[in-house]
């Protein structure tokens, strides 16, 4: 691996990886503000593929599929990622098309993305759990950033504009801080040159961040009433730091024990297994910049509400409580350590990885430094962070029939 500037200054990560058929690009674009509207992100980020200022959606779709080319972009709570798989003869071609995509969008068929956008919104919350999720997410997080979920958006989509798209492009997206990572069996040089090549205009600047972290003063109970849920969908979570913090290593290996880890997590063993609470349940740790969270999560019959709620808090008691044994924390280490590997064993993989790493001002190789936190990790850091954060501080969200939660 090795970190690199092209011309204009954006970060270059390069990995040369021999006798593998596909090269691999990701291209981290940050986001240093919150939107104005909530979606205009998600919608910028849609119209990207839908014509440029030489090429229509129909023609770009074309040349991707034509030439066997992977390019797509996605929008995340601190940044958008444009990921691009290509032969190597093809790589050029690939650049050049992602670059026209990222300098040249015209915005032109915003009415039809907006319209497709509302649609498929619409459909996905009529999952309960989908539903559960998302409400949970934008009262954690509310008025903030991160929290601008489904129904958010559905609130506001009306309000989104072709200016406002534009706005958000020209403001936010062209001055943000850029950083490109290549993974595959390419040459420095060569990966170098072509980029200057194509991204020679981009601009990529360190802007300080305006979005601070949300905050939650007490504890919030949302009650979503579905007369038709055949499941309760229950979730309850807890603000933890973001991506920087030195207590991440040891929350990953407490959200292994408690409930990532499958067959063998505590919640699994307790409230399925023992109980035969759940249809699933588990917790779920996410960290992003400015915010991480931590949420146990469980789907059940509408009647064990009130029994599964005492069974979370048994289980967080008991980690707050006790200390977990050696061979616990052993298995939950080698958990944590397989699903990494397991995670970057393809070049784009490893592009992904490198460039966020990189662009969070982790370092480009944060990987090995992650693993090797896991590794440090004590029985009693666990129980430390079990205390920390597990407070009377938190959002509990039901998805139920109405009259399942009356005693919540």
């Amino acid at each position: 691996m090795k970190k690199l500037s092209l011309n204009n200054e954006i970060s270059l990560i390069c990995k040369t990886v021999k006798n593998t058929p596909r090269i691999a690009l990701t291209c981290y674009v940050d986001i240093n503000e919150q939107e104005k509207i909530p979606g205009t992100y998600s919608l910028l980020n849609r119209l990207f593929t839908q014509g440029t200022k030489t090429r229509t959606a129909e023609q770009i779709a074309s040349e991707i599929e034509c030439n066997g080319l992977d390019i797509y972009s996605e929008m995340k709570s601190d940044y958008w990622k444009f990921s691009l798989l290509c032969l190597k003869e093809d790589f050029e071609l690939a650049v050049e098309l992602l670059a026209d995509m990222m300098q040249n969008s015209t915005f032109a068929t915003i009415e039809k993305e907006l319209a497709k956008m509302k649609g498929e919104t619409i459909a996905a919350l009529d999952s309960p759990s989908v539903r559960a999720r998302d409400e949970f997410v934008s009262n954690l997080y509310e008025n903030h950033q991160y929290g601008h979920t489904g129904t958010v958006i559905l609130k506001n989509i009306d309000e989104i504009t072709l200016d406002e798209v534009k706005k958000a492009y020209s403001d936010v997206f062209v001055p943000a801080e850029k950083v490109f990572s290549v993974v595959g069996d390419i040459v420095d040089d060569e990966v170098k040159t072509v980029l200057n090549k194509y991204f020679s205009g981009l601009q990529s600047l360190k802007l300080e961040s305006k979005m601070q972290p949300a905050k939650l003063e007490t504890k919030k109970v949302v009650k979503v009433p579905k007369k038709d849920a055949n499941q309760a969908q229950i979730y309850q979570g807890w603000f933890v730091p973001g991506t920087k913090s030195e207590d991440s290593p040891a929350l990953s290996v407490l959200n292994t024990i408690l409930g990532s880890s499958g067959l063998s997590s505590r919640l699994f063993l307790e409230l399925r297994d023992k109980k035969g609470l759940a249809y699933t349940v588990r917790s779920i740790y996410t960290k992003a910049r400015h915010n991480g969270d931590f949420r146990v999560y469980i789907a059940t019959e509408p009647k064990n509400i009130k029994v599964s709620l005492e069974g979370f808090k048994i289980e967080i008691d008991k980690l707050k409580n006790e200390l977990i044994s050696e061979k616990e924390l052993f298995d939950a280490k080698n958990n944590i350590i397989g699903k990494i590997q397991f995670l970057t064993e393809t070049n784009l993989q490893q592009a992904g990885s490198m460039g966020v790493y990189e662009l969070e001002g982790l370092g480009f190789d944060y990987l090995e430094k992650w693993i090797s936190a896991i590794q440090d990790v004590t029985v009693e850091d666990v129980k430390k962070v079990a205390n920390k954060y597990f407070d009377d501080k938190y959002v509990l969200t039901i998805l139920a029939p109405e009259e399942a939660m009356c005693e919540v």
